[in-house]
């Protein structure tokens, strides 16, 4: 068994927020074609976790923990939210003026959720579940990852079902969509 088969949901969903911070960072600090790639990839990130979130942590964290109900409703608005701001940012662009003071604003506000999600919803779960639970539920949340879209759609739904049902054209369309960037970045100059 690998190491990536052995850890549980909160460990794999963690580690993602780390990459998002580590990507923030490097946001901060960076300039031209760099900071535009890095700025994708915070986008992907973002839109396949909240999308892995929603269709498999947060129907378990509803029914399996103390005042799930309620904090995954919380957690839904933030990502509703931060859905929306990412879209704006997604249309500015990194060179627009009012892209660095929007992805300030939106990087704390990111790092807020995340705390919070890591001390209310994760820590509850790895206390309510068994470590075996907690382990099927990251190889469910790595088959989200690999069929969520790749970019915020804030019109789309903030449910497992209504993900289950969007997200996959979604999904084929975003893919095709950085499949054709990517081809065009790197042929840029041909």
């Amino acid at each position: 068994m690998t190491a990536t088969q052995e850890q549980d949901v909160v460990t794999v969903l963690v580690d993602q927020h780390n990459q998002v911070r580590n990507l923030f960072g490097e946001l901060n600090t960076t300039t031209g074609d760099r900071k535009r790639e890095l700025f994708e990839d915070l986008v992907r990130l973002l839109a396949v976790h909240e999308t892995a979130e929603e269709e498999v942590v947060h129907p378990v964290a509803r029914r399996k923990i103390e005042g799930g109900e309620q904090v995954v409703e919380t957690r839904l608005e933030e990502e509703d939210q931060a859905k929306r701001a990412l879209a704006e940012l997604y249309d500015l662009g990194v060179d627009h003026p009012e892209f660095g003071d929007k992805l300030t604003a939106f990087e704390q506000a990111v790092e807020q959720h995340a705390t919070r999600e890591e001390s209310e919803e994760f820590a509850r779960l790895r206390a309510a579940l068994s470590a075996d639970e907690l382990q099927r539920m990251a190889g469910a949340v790595r088959a989200a990852l690999a069929t969520a879209p790749t970019r915020p759609h804030p019109g789309s739904p903030e449910s497992a079902a209504g993900n289950l049902l969007a997200g996959p054209p979604l999904a084929v369309f975003d893919r095709i969509r950085d499949a054709l960037r990517d081809w065009m970045t790197e042929h840029r100059s041909d």
